[in-house]
């Protein structure tokens, strides 16, 4: 590979940091649109829409947390793994000297803080060999907040009468975003996954914030539950940082996989309106940031 892909990386880290990609952009304002200026939701979207500009001007961090960091390396035959993890890892600690990326990876034992978002499993990696001839490297910055307010359920679920069908999804999903109340910064953005176990569930759920702004899903039901369920958390009234409005979900974005007979898991993974994640594609050398 003729590419510095460390440069590459060090790259696609400071783009995702600083600069809201334009189709959540267009999210925000569309439901800044929804609102009157003159109440508290107009209010708040007018804050976030005035700091995604001065981020991108400024070259500055959206969000003062920088969340964890996830990279998902999809590169063809012949790659090594190692050589992938080595320039990430240093292209990580150089965003973290830029102050691209707040230092984020404590120590579980001993609270002590690595200073350059390094460590055990930090950042996580998932590596994925496939038939293309190039590399892509899916970036995802998520902050605690957001993480905190993800969820697993187990169903069928007696304490709010979900059963294992879509119907059952449904309701778990709204609990989810109950529960949440404008915690993580709403509006937020929710990763659904259907089936699996509960590891496979949850990072299938995680993957699924990747996806676009209005981009649903290719099963019919799935895509009309999307909508469903996006009209039904919007009428919550949660709104932006849970000061009410009609906004309370950008986007939600539901998969599904196969599952033991069993088991039916479902997992929320909740994402806040700075949904910094971003991709890099090398092919021969060219690359490409989106």
């Amino acid at each position: 590979m003729s590419v510095d892909l460390k440069s590459a990386v060090l790259e696609l880290i400071r783009r995702s940091s600083t600069s809201l990609h334009p189709s959540w952009e267009r999210a925000i304002a569309d439901a800044a649109g929804k609102e009157d200026k003159d109440s508290s939701a107009g209010t708040v979207f007018s804050t976030i829409l005035e700091n995604i500009k001065l981020a991108r001007d400024k070259s500055a961090p959206i969000c003062q947390d920088t969340g964890s960091l996830t990279f998902y390396v999809d590169y063809p035959a012949g790659g090594r793994e190692s050589n992938y993890t080595n320039a990430i890892i240093d292209a990580v600690i150089d965003a973290t000297g830029k102050q691209y990326l707040r230092p984020n990876a404590v120590d579980s034992i001993t609270g002590k803080n690595t200073e350059d978002n390094t460590g055990v499993n930090a950042p996580v990696f998932y590596y994925h060999q496939w038939d293309k001839n190039e590399v892509r490297i899916r970036f995802m910055q998520k902050g605690g907040g957001s993480e905190n307010c993800g969820a697993q359920y187990r169903i069928p679920d007696s304490r709010i009468g979900a059963g294992r069908d879509l119907k059952g999804v449904r309701k778990v999903v709204i609990d989810a975003a109950q529960q949440a109340q404008g915690q993580g910064c709403a509006p937020g953005i929710f990763g659904v996954a259907i089936g699996g176990d509960r590891a496979s569930c949850a990072k299938f759920a995680k993957e699924q914030l990747f996806r676009k702004y209005g981009e649903r899903s290719s099963d019919p039901e799935l895509a009309k539950l999307e909508k469903q369920l996006l009209d039904d958390i919007n009428s919550l009234g949660i709104g932006p940082m849970g000061f009410g409005g009609k906004t309370s979900a950008l986007e939600v974005f539901i998969a599904s996989q196969h599952r033991h007979p069993a088991t039916y898991y479902v997992s929320i993974a909740y994402l806040c309106w700075a949904n910094r994640n971003g991709t890099l594609t090398i092919n021969g050398d060219k690359v490409t940031y989106d």
